[in-house]
């Protein structure tokens, strides 16, 4: 029988080897009463869901540099929070953080609230964001898991059953370790356990606060966990994205409906994507079909988009989208796959 892993090993772990990251209070600032802004906690939860830490070190510093407290995003404009987040995909994220900034500054006087259920209630907060922000930014002994707190559960207590249907028998372990004491970091903790010791291929065991804890390590299977269930086949979709310039240099760009993919964001005219994609372009032109095409991948499906290009006159109306002058447009702006579709058209020099 091994003696249960102890939360207070590993908070000795962390006070050494606690990442540095922007958006966190570091275990001694804390010991020091410097306490985390709920706002810039909620925000890098927001930009970390299913993304990893490395792509959004950027884009957080950018828009606490932008808008350094929630009622500077609830007074943004729509176009420039979703320009700057470009590029960061699941734009869905990016408008109902909009909202949520918005409902915050509107109705709880531009305070998150603290209890766990009302943030719930705030648009794209969900389960997972509402304990993170409980327990990092208030303290709350709330439980809080990602995919790298599954995955240390998993080892920690040899868990055979594959994720998905794993989740509530890794999830009850976890709550079952959260302590009283200390509850932000050790939260912080077990994510920083996994995502440094702990991780998906050749874990370091042997730096590890609780391998003596640890089923999978005695047991020699910690590599193979977690299992994950096999995944079904991304089916592949095809579309048309049309490029048109002016002839003084201005672009022809469409913001995207507000529901449905990329919703919200700036792009080019397009076709509809499906296994069969009729012509649709925005103006009359004698349209040019590059030989590459821009191909994307999203959770659900891939994307291979044919991308046509064509230079207008100035008098030529659109029946779709409006002409931006060159000055005002950036590539930076676009979602990823527009962008893609743009550095076909105009490799860079």
């Amino acid at each position: 029988m091994r003696d249960p892993a102890d939360p207070a090993d590993l908070l000795d772990w962390y006070d050494r080897h606690a990442r540095v990251m922007p958006w966190r209070v570091g275990p001694q600032d804390r010991r020091n009463g410097v306490r985390p802004d709920p706002y810039r906690v909620w925000l890098s939860e927001i930009m970390l869901q299913q993304t990893t830490v490395a792509a959004v070190r950027d884009y957080f510093v950018k828009f606490t540099t932008l808008w350094p407290r929630v009622t500077d995003l609830a007074a943004a404009a729509d176009a420039d929070v979703m320009a700057a987040w470009a590029g960061l995909g699941y734009y869905a994220r990016a408008r109902n953080l909009l909202k949520c900034a918005r409902v915050v500054a509107s109705d709880h006087g531009g305070r998150f609230p603290e209890n766990h259920d009302q943030l719930l209630t705030l648009p794209g907060i969900g389960p997972y964001t509402a304990a993170a922000i409980s327990a990092i930014a208030f303290d709350a002994p709330e439980t809080v898991v990602d995919g790298n707190v599954e995955r240390v559960m998993a080892r920690l207590y040899d868990e055979h059953t594959p994720l998905p249907a794993a989740k509530p028998i890794l999830t009850d372990h976890a709550r079952a370790l959260t302590p009283q004491h200390r509850p932000g970091d050790y939260a912080q903790a077990v994510m920083d356990l996994g995502a440094t010791i702990c991780t998906p291929r050749k874990p370091a065991c042997g730096l590890c606060p609780w391998r003596s804890s640890c089923v999978a390590w005695a047991n020699g299977t910690a590599a193979e966990l977690p299992r994950k269930s096999p995944k079904k086949k991304k089916p592949t979709r095809l579309g048309i994205a049309y490029l048109a310039r002016r002839v003084d240099g201005a672009w022809l760009l469409e913001t995207r409906p507000e529901k449905g993919l990329l919703g919200g964001m700036l792009g080019w005219p397009g076709s509809d994507w499906s296994d069969a994609p009729e012509d649709a372009p925005p103006i009359r032109a004698e349209w040019r079909e590059l030989s590459e095409e821009a191909r994307h991948t999203f959770t659900h499906f891939h994307l291979r988009l044919r991308v046509r290009t064509a230079l207008v006159p100035m008098d030529r109306e659109p029946q779709r989208g409006t002409f931006r002058p060159a000055e005002d447009f950036s590539p930076a702006d676009l979602p990823t796959v527009m962008r893609k579709a743009f550095d076909l058209a105009h490799p860079a020099k």
